[in-house]
């Protein structure tokens, strides 16, 4: 499962939009026990769009917008990073929701792992609360089968309906290891080619072609069978290896430590190329891409994979 924040402040595609309401629409149970829409059957998309822009209108909200590796939306999460009121030291989910069609399936579990893993992520590593309805018994065993319990009985603020708050201590996340490799590919005029991603964890960040490695794989063989499944390019070979390194993050819903090589060979200037190219970019969670000069890299304000590409690519001899 993947996470696309949606940004505040902007109107929301018209696409998208169906595809929101479509899923609120789904849950017409769910809005019956709120009350949040005039009429739960007939959810139409300017109601969605306003309910989504009032909620991102609160400081230090956010909604995240679930889908599956090959692009299907099914679920959204709304968070708080502080609650409003100040005595309250926890983050919030405020709302998450999964289309009725999809349910049974553990995406809900999924999502509410992920939002919690980038709560940690962000060192909000204490706890997690939420409210549920005191109407809505199907969600209370829900957040309790995960591990939350009830520490208070109030109405909620927006409308004075009676809930129950639940907290979870999440504390830090166990780490499955795992082995990669990516390689550098240089053109002939020192520029380094990056895809760009937006991970659960880490956030908005470069990185080289490659990925994980499969049972049996040397480093170099999964280094370059990732850079013909990323890019189409099959007339390069891993030159030498330009570093190793591990790093923390969430890969398809699960919290991995990696341990990467890394090697470094030159190539001509081109974009990647090939029938399979889009499934594969949004099964890994690929933005886009873009080939990088020496200096771009030594000044970019974001994140790179590996820190330090501008030296290590600067020490290279090749």
């Amino acid at each position: 499962m993947i996470l696309e924040p949606l940004s505040p402040g902007e109107d929301i595609p018209a696409p998208l939009l169906a595809e929101l309401t479509a899923l609120y629409a789904s849950n017409g149970e769910f809005h019956r026990l709120t009350g949040d829409f005039p009429d739960p059957d007939d959810i139409r998309p300017e109601q969605v769009a306003a309910t989504l822009a009032e909620d991102l209108s609160v400081p230090g909200a956010e909604v995240l917008l679930a889908r599956t590796e090959e692009g299907r939306l099914v679920g959204l999460a709304g968070t708080l990073a502080h609650h409003p009121q100040p005595v309250d030291p926890d983050p919030w989910i405020g709302l998450l929701m999964v289309n009725a069609q999809e349910h049974g399936k553990g995406y809900g579990r999924t999502l509410a792992e992920l939002v919690e893993n980038r709560f940690r992520a962000r060192g909000r590593r204490s706890a997690v609360r939420l409210a549920v309805l005191e109407n809505n018994p199907k969600a209370l065993a829900f957040w309790t089968a995960l591990g939350y319990e009830v520490i208070d009985h109030r109405p909620d603020r927006a409308h004075g309906r009676p809930c129950a708050v639940l907290r979870k201590v999440i504390g830090e996340v166990s780490r499955t290891p795992r082995k990669a490799a990516r390689i550098a590919v240089v053109d002939p005029d020192g520029a380094v080619f990056l895809f760009r991603y937006d991970n659960v964890e880490a956030g908005v960040h470069w990185a080289l072609p490659g990925g994980g490695l499969e049972a049996g794989e040397s480093p170099r063989e999964g280094a370059l069978r990732e850079l013909a499944e990323e890019t189409g390019w099959t007339d390069l070979e891993p030159g030498p290896l330009l570093c190793t390194w591990e790093h923390d993050f969430t890969h398809t819903g699960v919290p991995v430590r990696q341990h990467e090589h890394v090697y470094v060979t030159r190539g001509p200037h081109r974009d990647p190329a090939g029938p399979r190219l889009a499934a594969a970019h949004t099964a890994d969670g690929i933005l886009t891409w873009r080939w990088w000069t020496r200096q771009e890299l030594a000044e970019a304000p974001g994140l790179l994979w590996p820190p330090g590409l501008a030296g290590l690519l600067d020490a290279w001899k090749g």
